[in-house]
């Protein structure tokens, strides 16, 4: 004789609000250590250059264009503000570097006065270009 057991089925759920309260929590983590770059805000037609590389602690960009106009983070600065507006900048990220997006048809005098206002300001300066292939 067959004895026939009869197994209880249990109604099981799976509580998902833990999974969920952790995918928030790091969602929130990512976007707070998230460092944002300082785009200058304006495109400009940069000059070619066979040595140009990326640089991988680019942050804050500081473009100069066809009108002799500077513009940091969509701000457009003249040249006695840019010194305060890159150290304002850099104490949220120090290590960050500058990197001048100068137009073609900028003038060289300019380009070099802010260079120079940059590099004074304690951050490594670099200079845009296109990269000839």
């Amino acid at each position: 004789m067959a004895i026939q057991t009869r197994k209880k089925q249990e109604d099981v759920e799976i509580d998902m609000t833990p999974m969920l309260d952790i995918v928030f929590i790091m969602l929130i983590f990512f976007i707070v250590t998230t460092v944002f770059v300082k785009q200058a805000g304006v495109d400009v037609d940069k000059p070619s250059a066979l040595s140009a590389e990326e640089r991988k602690n680019a942050y804050i960009f500081v473009a100069i264009d066809d009108k002799n106009q500077i513009f940091i983070d969509k701000d457009m600065l003249q040249p006695s503000e840019i010194k305060a507006k890159i150290q304002s900048l850099r104490t949220e990220n120090i290590e960050g570097e500058v990197v001048i997006q100068a137009d073609k048809k900028a003038r060289a005098g300019l380009v070099l006065e802010v260079l120079d206002i940059a590099k004074n300001s304690g951050a490594n300066v670099s200079v845009a270009t296109e990269r000839v292939e």
